[in-house]
């Protein structure tokens, strides 16, 4: 029972080094190299929540477990996306009439990707020593919230993206930015104290109409990956990216008129 969980924590590895072999082979005239890696990550995120679960439902959880959970995430979360948005996003494009712009794009692709890497491990890093850790925004009493956004998260955003546009490798220095901006951002809220959703909770009660409706709402949710998934992945990543910024804006407003209103009492 104990090699259980580890058998998926090496589907994420193995995950990992599947969408990096693909994300090498990819150009713009194969896009679907690309797609298949992000299809990889994205599979990867799935083993890595099963991973941890099963070993708390077989009570099966141990350090040797933990310790290649983390080595296996920054592998498939930290240098897989990492390797894929440099070579999908910046070093796919075009020849421009002014090569010194592309050349400088191509050196802060280098940059920001290696940031999101060094990001991403910093968040397991600070994940792995915390003891019950708060987030500066802290949420409903009761309910457990990730500090900062986990690492499956982010590279899921880079891996829905992807997706979303089947492969096909950014071939304008205007989307280039805009990816440099998203990458940047994503890596900053990795490495963030804002409070995001953990959704540990999930399955724990098994009572009554709760679990109905979360049976269907994972089958809807399913349902819809299936039939369009570019856009279903999409919007869950980007969505899972947003909540944690409007929880910061709504936390921050929040106190804002706490404030103002014990300055008028």
């Amino acid at each position: 029972m104990y090699v259980l969980p580890s058998l998926f924590t090496a589907g994420n590895i193995a995950a990992g080094f599947w969408a990096i072999t693909q994300s090498i082979q990819g150009s713009a005239a194969e896009p679907w190299f690309f797609d298949h890696a992000a299809l990889a990550i994205g599979f990867a995120v799935l083993f890595d929540g099963l991973d941890g679960r099963i070993a708390r439902m077989t009570n099966t959880t141990s350090a040797f477990g933990k310790e290649l959970d983390s080595l296996a995430d920054v592998v498939t979360f930290g240098v897989a996306p990492a390797i894929l948005a440099y070579i999908w996003g910046f070093r796919m494009l075009p020849a421009m009439d002014h090569p010194m712009m592309r050349v400088r794009l191509l050196h802060l692709g280098v940059v920001v990707c290696f940031l999101f890497l060094i990001c991403g491990a910093s968040r397991l890093a600070r994940f792995n020593v915390s003891v019950n850790p708060q987030p500066k925004n802290p949420g409903r009493p009761g309910r457990k919230y990730f500090v900062g956004m986990p690492i499956p998260a982010g590279a899921g955003v880079i891996a829905a993206v992807v997706h979303c546009f089947d492969g096909s490798p950014i071939d304008d220095w205007r989307m280039a930015i805009l990816w440099l901006a998203l990458m940047v951002f994503t890596g900053f809220l990795m490495v963030s104290s804002w409070r995001f959703w953990s959704g540990k909770e999930i399955g724990t009660e098994t009572e009554g109409k709760k679990t109905y409706r979360l049976f269907a709402l994972i089958a809807l949710i399913g349902a819809l990956i299936a039939m369009f998934s570019e856009v279903t992945l999409m919007v869950i990543a980007l969505g899972y990216l947003v909540s944690g910024v409007l929880a910061r804006l709504a936390y921050s407003w929040g106190r804002g008129r706490r404030r103002s209103a014990g300055l008028a009492s």
